[in-house]
């Protein structure tokens, strides 16, 4: 569906009196959608799906997501956190897992930020490059 520049900017300003502090208010973002349904101004299919997506890309954008093929020390968990909170800010929900398909090393996802360096990465790097 193409949206309209007027439904994209009416999708942003309803997001930003979403944001308190820097956060994402998940009250506000009820209320919000719950009084535009309520109201159906022209065109509120295209406000409220662009609305979605930009509150799914700051949900993502807050979230971390740390694989590795082993399971991590509890120091290192703390100074991977630490790292991450420090280049991305508070607030971040951070997840570790076990890939054990990695052979080795860590992939951590934050966002669409993608820091790969798994062995896993490398080979296929390696195999792209001959």
């Amino acid at each position: 569906m193409k949206i309209s520049k007027q439904a994209r900017r009416e999708a942003k300003e309803l997001f930003r009196s979403c944001v308190a502090e820097g956060f994402l208010d998940e009250n506000r973002v009820r209320q919000v959608v719950q009084r535009v349904l309520a109201a159906k101004p022209r065109g509120y299919l295209a406000i409220l799906s662009h609305f979605e997506r930009l509150v799914r890309l700051d949900v993502q954008r807050r979230s971390a997501l740390i694989e590795s093929a082993t399971p991590l020390s509890p120091s290192l968990q703390e100074a991977l956190k630490t790292g991450l909170t420090r280049r991305y800010g508070p607030g971040l929900s951070i997840s570790f897992s076990q890939q054990p398909a990695l052979i080795g090393g860590l992939r951590i996802q934050v966002g669409s930020d993608v820091y790969d360096g798994s062995v896993q990465g490398r080979l296929e790097a390696l195999q792209e490059s001959f």
